[in-house]
């Protein structure tokens, strides 16, 4: 009868495979005899079964032996460096099945010891923060060796602006696991001005010792603590402190006041220094000038509407006098002729008797046009101009051109502006048949409020003064 025997050594009985350790990520072998104690000549067929038979190979794999002959084949391991290959003790089995008896199948058995391998992998989401004092981080950790590690995490930051927490402040992770850790980042005092701080920082996460467990406190360095261990890279079986995975990140510290705003501070206090120091004392100067004014164009009482006589003949005394009542002979009145206020000194008609009038001019102007929009002095009329109001609420882009006469007042890029007015203490006056003139040239039409851009611009003039007559 054909039988096959395996022995560590050519010629020794027995069918013993010799243990072997092999590293995941190298190769390792061992061997296996088969001798032929039968009596005819017998080929055998040999397979790796069991954990091991994935990265497991028999060199050769079939042999054929005369009786009373042996050879020795060679078991050759390959694992992979993997999560999946977990460190410890694996059997393996080699299946010998001859091909002439195989009833005569025969299964040797032996110990592999796969030695542990460390690796993590970390990273940090997002990389950069922006807040007031504080910032959220997510640490993704994951256990790439093949046996379980108990991790903690140690920040570091060129200064000591930064705090940090981390929750869990330690994490269990069995091979090929994945796991979140919580990071908070705070800051000791906001910014309150100026221009955003950055502080740069990296977090370290190392392997601790089982000894270590929960109780290892946060942010500790693994290389200070009893029985700590760092995490080795690949290919290490050891530790070394610059194959640990150390995620890099930055938090923003944006300031509580932003620089635009303290722009707007000093222009708001510009224009109320500017109010107190100009325009407020301006406004009451012409206040008072306009209230003197219309003291002063009041008409004086005459003697006789004072019930005074006047003297016929003054050269003689006692000559004839007529006396007047009270209130008739007036010399004049509120709308007699005299001299002007209009600009350039010239005269014309008095604008005290005159009464308030206003015009407005409205224009809608097409796209790429211009046009031109007028108001005449009527007849016999004066126009004493004191105020213009031009309205622009489209934000429409262009130009506009206002005309008093043959006199330009005024041009006007449209985008500058939605809402304009012009005031003048002396009157500019404009006479009978004379115009007010208002140009557009119309660039691009704005957007109202309603949110939907005009087809043409539109703009509005209104025109205010003392309309007087000339006679």
């Amino acid at each position: 009868m054909t039988t096959p025997a395996a022995t560590p050594s050519p010629g020794a009985p027995g069918l013993d495979i010799p243990s072997v350790t092999v590293t995941p990520g190298g190769t390792a072998s061992t061997t296996l005899t088969v001798r032929n104690d039968g009596d005819i000549v017998e080929a055998y067929r040999l397979e790796v079964v069991g954990d091991c038979a994935a990265w497991t190979t028999v060199e050769p794999d079939r042999v054929s032996l005369y009786p009373g002959t042996s050879e020795t084949v060679t078991i050759r391991l390959a694992p992979p460096r993997s999560p999946q290959v977990r460190a410890g003790e694996v059997p393996l089995a080699v299946r010998v099945l001859p091909t002439e008896h195989p009833e005569a199948v025969r299964v040797p058995e032996t110990t592999v010891h796969v030695e542990g391998f460390r690796e993590l992998r970390a990273e940090s989401a997002p990389k950069r923060r922006r807040g007031w004092l504080r910032g959220r981080y997510r640490l993704a950790v994951r256990n790439e060796g093949n046996r379980p590690v108990q991790v903690g995490f140690t920040p570091a930051q060129p200064g000591e602006e930064l705090r940090f927490d981390f929750r869990p402040a330690q994490r269990r992770l069995e091979p090929g696991e994945s796991a979140e850790v919580a990071l908070r980042v705070r800051t000791g005092k906001p910014v309150w001005f100026g221009k955003p701080a950055t502080w740069p920082f990296t977090v370290t996460v190392a392997e601790t010792a089982a000894e270590a467990g929960a109780g290892a406190k946060p942010g500790a360095k693994p290389a200070a603590k009893p029985g700590t261990k760092p995490v080795s890279g690949p290919g290490d079986a050891g530790g070394d402190d610059r194959d640990l995975p150390r995620p890099e990140a930055e938090f923003v510290q944006i300031p509580v006041f932003p620089t635009w705003l303290l722009a707007a501070l000093a222009a708001l206090l510009a224009l109320l220094l500017a109010w107190f120091l100009l325009v407020r004392p301006a406004v009451r100067s012409t206040a008072r000038e306009a209230a003197d004014q219309a003291v002063q164009k009041q008409p004086s009482p005459t003697a006789e509407a004072l019930g005074q006589t006047s003297a016929v003949n003054p050269g003689q005394p006692g000559a004839g006098a007529r006396s007047t009542p009270p209130g008739a002979g007036a010399t004049g009145s509120g709308t007699g002729t005299g001299t002007g206020t209009g600009t350039g000194g010239d005269t014309g008609t008095g604008l005290g008797g005159g009464q308030q009038s206003s015009a407005t001019i409205d224009m809608t102007t097409a796209g790429g046009q211009s046009k031109t929009g007028t108001y005449t002095v009527p007849a016999d009329r004066t126009f004493g101009i004191t105020d213009i109001v031009v309205a622009n609420f489209q934000g429409d882009e262009g130009v506009v051109t206002i005309n008093f006469g043959d006199r330009k007042v005024t041009t006007i890029a449209l985008e500058t502006f939605r809402n304009q007015d012009y005031h003048w203490v002396t009157p500019i006056r404009i006479t009978e048949n004379q115009t007010v003139t208002v140009q557009v040239t119309c660039a691009k039409p704005g957007t109202p409020a309603t949110g939907v851009q005009a087809q043409e611009c539109h703009e509005v003039l209104n025109v205010s003064g003392v309309l007087s007559s000339l006679r």
